[in-house]
């Protein structure tokens, strides 16, 4: 299994962004997906998950600015960041726990600028 994250970069405060994570080696459509944030000095949190029949959840410090999206036929999961604030600024990860094995993407660096 192999996960793929990218998308981030240097966004003002109040923008947007767009996160993508590809997945490959699995069978994609069976597996929750879910986003993770690190930002410096602090412990990885949970962001936003998505189910296999795209039932989504949320961190409540993102709720209404963040949206996380899948597509079963590209085999990958969005992340969309709305309304973005410094705090925000952190290492997104694309994660998922497949046949009972953790995996990781890379992380992609979400930097908000005030």
């Amino acid at each position: 299994v192999q996960l793929q994250a990218s998308g981030g970069g240097l966004v003002q405060a109040g923008g947007s962004l767009r996160l993508s994570c590809a997945a490959s080696g699995m069978n994609f459509r069976i597996a929750t997906m879910e986003w993770y944030r690190q930002a410096p000095g602090e412990q990885r949190e949970l962001v936003a998950s998505i189910t296999s029949d795209k039932d989504a959840n949320y961190a409540d410090s993102v709720k209404g600015r963040f949206t996380i999206s899948r597509d079963n036929i590209s085999r990958r999961v969005y992340l969309q960041l709305n309304s973005v604030q410094p705090e925000d600024t952190a290492a997104y990860y694309c994660y998922t726990n497949y046949r009972s094995r953790q995996f990781w993407g890379r992380g992609t660096l979400v930097t908000v600028s005030s």
